[in-house]
């Protein structure tokens, strides 16, 4: 039975896939907050250009 803890204490498969699966949630969360970030500087270029394109047509 002990050789059995031995074994399971050297296998390391497991750590290293929850290490993987630590750094891509943490790489997916950066680029989340990247595209979120820069989707509403894009929204507020284009609501400047439709306002832009609005002021023209009134005059």
């Amino acid at each position: 039975m002990s050789k059995l803890f031995a074994r399971f204490r050297k296998n390391e498969k497991g750590a290293t896939a929850i290490e993987y699966g630590l750094i891509a949630a943490l790489i997916s969360v950066g680029i989340i907050g990247a595209a979120v970030t820069i989707g509403d500087e894009i929204a507020g270029a284009f609501g400047d250009v439709r306002d832009g394109i609005q002021e023209g047509r009134a005059e």
